[in-house]
Formats: C-alpha cells, sequence, structure tokens
C-alpha cells in the first residue's frame, strides 16, 4: 500500500518561510517524479513544482520555492520563501511514474497516481 505523509504547514506572515515535507512508503521512491501542488478555495488543484530527473517549477512560485528530494530517506521538500498571501492554500505532495518527462508532462494532475493527504499552508498579510 502506498501511503503519501505531509507535514510542514502552518501560519506565517507575509515574507515568512516554510518547509513542507513528504515521506513516501510503500513504492521505489527513486524510480517516482514528486511533485507539489495546491489548492485554494474555489479554485482547481494547481502545479507548483516537480523533483524528477529534473526540476520544473509554476511560474508564480520560481525564484521563491525549491523542490527537494532525499532518496535515502523517501522524502521530498519544498522550501517556500518570500511567502504572499496568495500563496495559501493546501498543499499536496504526489508521486508520477517516470521522472525523465519534459515538464508539461507533470503539469496535469491526472499524471500522478498516488496523492498525500493535504497539508495547510496560510499567509498573514
Amino acid at each position: 500500500q502506498v501511503q503519501l505523509d505531509e507535514s510542514g504547514g502552518g501560519l506565517v506572515q507575509t515574507g515568512a518561510s516554510l518547509t513542507l515535507s513528504c515521506t513516501i512508503s510503500g513504492r521505489t521512491f527513486s524510480s517516482l517524479a514528486m511533485g507539489w501542488f495546491r489548492q485554494a478555495p474555489g479554485k482547481e488543484r494547481e502545479f507548483v513544482a516537480v523533483s524528477g530527473g529534473y526540476t520544473y517549477y509554476s511560474d508564480s512560485v520560481k525564484g521563491r520555492f525549491t523542490i527537494s528530494r532525499d532518496n535515502a530517506k523517501n522524502t521530498v521538500y519544498l522550501q517556500m520563501n518570500s511567502l504572499r498571501p496568495e500563496d495559501t492554500a493546501v498543499y499536496y505532495c504526489a508521486a508520477a511514474r517516470g521522472r525523465y518527462y519534459a515538464a508539461t508532462y507533470y503539469y496535469a494532475v491526472g499524471r500522478y497516481d498516488h496523492w498525500g493527504q493535504g497539508t495547510q499552508v496560510t499567509v498573514s498579510s
């Protein structure tokens, strides 16, 4: 059984930093692309970043967020700096098979086979 466990969300002020973590069990981590998505109230789930053979970011977080992975710990991280109120959302990690596709492959929610339960990030102004 595949399980993704997220942690690290919280309430912060504008300009602050947070690091989200997601640990996967039940699959060979090194063979997976690991992505982060977010969903704000009333909006669709949107792509944030992915770590496979390459890393890709959405334009809205590029330069502020950094995705990284530790294959030994089966964990992917999302370091979020210079947070803004518009970053407020539930953040989800997800796992996709295949690590070396082009960036656009990973933008779609449907590419991912497994999802975490989500962690709330709230940025106050």
